[in-house]
């Protein structure tokens, strides 16, 4: 049977990206075939490329607006890469329904709240701001709503007396970075019971 083969998307320093190709790398269930961003600067590009994955980057910006024309430059190196599952890592553009739909059932994202609590931005804040006694992160299968198909995983975070929103999510992190490649690993198996950490 052959590896399934995952691509990632990122925009910025690819944490999540890296624990998830070192994860992959090391458990051998599943390959890393691309790491692709919308931003040529991404850190995490260069730290893809260190672990010996090819990589791609479509800057958005001259698209302007047109989300359209940008996804379909966007799916060229992906359809290339033709990966099983794709998986987002901090990419910090909405797709859009026709992009989403392409890749129906086999698209991750993972999200710094405990959906559906605070779709969007800012949920560290959010969750501080509403007095929650605990934040955390959801891994969640991508549907053309914002931050809201079948969530595949969480890990909790206590919430701490002081706590700002750099301080949430730095714990945070640390347990993205345990509850992705968890989630992952099921997924590639078949298998879509909830992670729960």
């Amino acid at each position: 049977m052959s590896l399934k083969r995952v691509a990632i998307l990122i925009s910025g320093g690819g944490s999540n990206m890296v624990r998830l190709v070192e994860d992959m790398q090391a458990e051998g269930y599943a390959e890393p075939v691309l790491v692709a961003s919308n931003d040529a600067a991404a850190a995490g590009l260069e730290k893809a490329a260190r672990m010996g994955v090819p990589t791609a980057a479509i800057d958005h910006r001259p698209f302007g607006k047109d989300r359209a024309a940008f996804e379909a430059e966007l799916l060229k190196p992906i359809l290339a890469a033709e990966p099983d599952v794709i998986c987002l890592a901090g990419f910090m553009r909405v797709l859009t329904p026709d992009f989403v739909g392409h890749f129906a059932g086999r698209m991750l994202n993972i999200h710094p709240s405990l959906l559906p609590k605070y779709p969007g931005l800012h949920t560290h804040a959010r969750a501080i701001e509403a007095g929650d006694p605990e934040a955390g992160c959801t891994v969640h299968e991508v549907t053309p709503i914002l931050d809201d198909g079948p969530i595949l995983g969480q890990a909790r975070v206590p919430v701490e007396p002081g706590d700002t929103p750099e301080t949430l999510a730095a714990r945070v992190l640390v347990q993205e970075h345990r509850l992705y490649p968890a989630v992952l690993r099921r997924f590639v198996a078949g298998d879509r019971t909830p992670v729960m950490l």
